[in-house]
């Protein structure tokens, strides 16, 4: 997915989550390295809590 395709997720993330951009934008590149989903790099970096990244998964859900 092209980071273009974040936009919706990323606001989502600073907004409700208060996650900072410089964390989203490192977890964004290793996402590139790794192809793993954004979420769940986020998660395995320590960027987002558990219950954050529950949120996350039911916002985009719904999104």
């Amino acid at each position: 997915m092209a980071p273009a395709n974040y936009s919706p997720l990323i606001g989502f993330l600073q907004e409700e989550l208060a996650i900072p951009f410089s964390s989203i934008s490192v977890a964004m590149k290793r996402c590139e390295q790794d192809s793993g989903p954004l979420p769940m790099v986020l998660w395995q970096y320590g960027l987002v809590t558990l219950e954050q990244l529950d949120r996350i998964f039911d916002w985009l859900e719904t999104a």
